[in-house]
């Protein structure tokens, strides 16, 4: 299972993470609990037997980390390779975008922190001495540099194109950190990959729903847009986390209740489904022949900025358009005037 999730990830881990995974097996008809680890970075790891226990309040004790990140990536699709699927040169495209997002400076409540520092530092604390984080929100947002440094070299490469995706809109991201002493890098981490794997995720599912719908090939100068799909949170009983599942335009509210309850086999309603209000696109491109863009869903959308920008170069021209015409008028009274 690791291996299959790894060759989608847009991220690695770092060099002090745990590397254990807990499972946890419940026998329904004799109720034994079996809980074991496993090393995910050792792939001939056997699994080992751990000691677990209740605790009261865990799963309440988390904290919410939410940024909207405005994407707009540029995916090329190579033709050099038989081999590069749809799928792969997506991957070699978002693997671009995860630097800036890797590098980007992230503000948390509106401040630059240091990694070191607690996340809590200055909360208040209730009167048993711990910090009050229940139900706790975070507004994280994601500053990506838009130059190279001066001492950054790059060079150009040239690659033969069949076509081109672009992906672009704003994505609601929220990750969750535990708060028992949670260090600020850990909270960045968090949001990090979430911003990685919701848009990989996207991807992949948008793709596969285009391989099972394919339709017959269109003309190179035809272009596709496609709505990602969105983002959907439900609430995990006893918990202040939530889950995340995502919709095509065409589900309804009740099918995405129908799936939680599947996958969580607990009663869930309707409106405790909390739809992200997003506007994300893939445009594709058979040719790249034309500058790709996202602005224009229509073909006639157009006209109508071109009509705007003549009303306003008029208006910004009519103090020379009325001075033009005083000054005719004038020319005619004179030319009147000495012909009497």
């Amino acid at each position: 299972m690791e291996k299959s999730m790894n060759k989608k990830r847009l991220w690695n881990f770092t060099e002090g993470e745990v590397s254990d995974r807990v499972t946890l097996h419940v026998c329904s008809s004799t109720k034994k609990i079996v809980c074991r680890t496993y090393d995910i970075h050792d792939p001939k790891s056997s699994a080992k037997p751990a000691d677990w226990k209740y605790q009261n309040g865990l799963s309440t004790s988390w904290l919410s980390l939410e940024c909207t990140v405005h994407i707009n990536i540029h995916i090329p699709l190579s033709t050099t390779s038989v081999s590069y699927t749809l799928e792969k040169n997506a991957k070699n495209g978002l693997a671009r975008w995860a630097k800036q997002i890797e590098n980007g400076v992230y503000l948390i409540n509106g401040q630059v922190r240091a990694e070191d520092c607690d996340l809590l530092e200055g909360q208040k604390k209730s009167s048993k001495g711990s910090t009050q984080a229940v139900s706790q929100s975070f507004d994280v947002r994601v500053l990506t540099q838009l130059l190279l440094n001066s001492d950054h070299r790059s060079t150009a490469t040239v690659q033969i194109c069949s076509g081109s995706v672009n992906l672009k809109g704003a994505v609601k991201c929220r990750a969750y950190i535990h708060s028992s002493k949670p260090k600020v890098k850990d909270a960045v981490q968090a949001v990090k990959r979430d911003i990685l794997n919701t848009v990989a995720d996207r991807c992949e599912i948008l793709f596969e729903d285009l391989l099972l719908n394919e339709i017959p090939e269109k003309k190179d100068s035809e272009k596709e847009f496609h709505i990602l799909p969105h983002r959907v949170f439900v609430p995990i009983p006893g918990s202040t986390v939530m889950l995340c599942d995502y919709k095509f335009g065409d589900e309804s509210a009740e099918e995405i209740r129908d799936h939680f309850i599947e996958m969580l086999d607990h009663r869930i309603q309707t409106e405790d489904l909390e739809i992200a209000e997003e506007i994300n696109t893939a445009f594709m491109s058979s040719s790249m022949n034309t500058e790709p863009s996202l602005d224009n869903t229509d073909d006639e959308q157009p006209k109508e900025p071109i009509k705007t920008t003549v009303v306003l170069k008029i208006q910004q021209n009519i103090g020379m358009i009325t001075a033009f015409a005083v000054a005719a008028l004038a020319a005619g009274i004179s030319f009147h005037y000495f012909s009497d």
